[in-house]
């Protein structure tokens, strides 16, 4: 997984498709999806990155993306948001809808 930050987001968004977990360290269910993307990560290797951006230390990523609730999921292709999912979903559901979408 790669660490998203203000300085390297556009650049590692740019690079192919991304999900990208908006989260905090003090949010409950973060925590809970945190390891349905460790599991995901092996299964998507080579069709789609999966980024992080702690949103408390980069507010104005959030800001930028509309996060209003954590967690927020944004799958990027092209450089660009092609699906959002926000809350907790079960790890087959987040598998489909990103199967949809890849």
């Amino acid at each position: 997984m790669v660490t998203l930050t203000e300085s390297n987001f556009e650049t590692e968004v740019g690079k192919g498709p991304m999900l990208v977990d908006f989260w905090a360290t003090w949010c409950g269910p973060c925590k809970m999806i945190a390891p349905v993307l460790e599991e995901l990560a092996p299964l998507y290797e080579g069709r789609m990155r999966i980024g992080k951006v702690d949103v408390d230390q980069n507010r104005t990523l959030a800001v930028k993306y509309g996060v209003m609730s954590i967690p927020t999921l944004i799958l990027f292709k092209e450089g660009k948001s092609a699906e959002r999912i926000v809350g907790y979903v079960p790890k087959k559901d987040l598998q489909s809808r990103l199967d949809r979408v890849l």
